[in-house]
């Protein structure tokens, strides 16, 4: 990636619209980068955090709270959690007291999964930048919201 001028063939009225656009853009790309990562392990970026969030819980959590602690609110949360459940990556078990509560727990398989791409998953997507200016990008994203 280069410069945002050149990548999208175009200039910006001023430097706030660039930047709009440059997020948007970036976003977008790193979105694209994620999905090609995750496509051979059979699952989507939206299911790892599911699945890095039940880990973290270490015991069985309700799925409500499973979707307030998604970084990507998924309006699709219950789906991506029954693919999940498919593919015996996570457990459902129905609350006894009112059956309208389900709760969700990560499986040893989906543990075992989450291993295998901790071992490659790294953060190279920000190699080009410094720890310095990880820190300034992370308090202007900070700042815009």
């Amino acid at each position: 990636m280069g410069d945002i001028s050149k990548d999208i063939k175009s200039t910006f009225i001023n430097n706030k619209v660039k930047a709009l656009i440059n997020i948007k853009y970036t976003a977008n790309w790193l979105s694209s980068t994620e999905n090609e990562f995750f496509k051979p392990y059979g699952i989507s970026p939206q299911q790892f955090n599911i699945l890095r969030i039940l880990r973290g819980a270490k015991d069985k959590i309700k799925v409500q709270i499973v979707k307030d602690r998604m970084i990507e609110r998924a309006p699709n949360a219950t789906r991506l959690m029954d693919k999940l459940c498919d593919k015996n990556f996570i457990e459902r078990e129905r609350c006894e007291h009112d059956r309208r509560v389900v709760y969700v727990k990560i499986s040893e398989l989906g543990l075992q999964l989450l291993t295998k791409i901790d071992e490659v998953n790294d953060i190279s997507i920000l190699d080009n930048l410094t720890d310095d200016e990880a820190a300034i990008l992370s308090n202007l994203l900070d700042k815009i919201r």
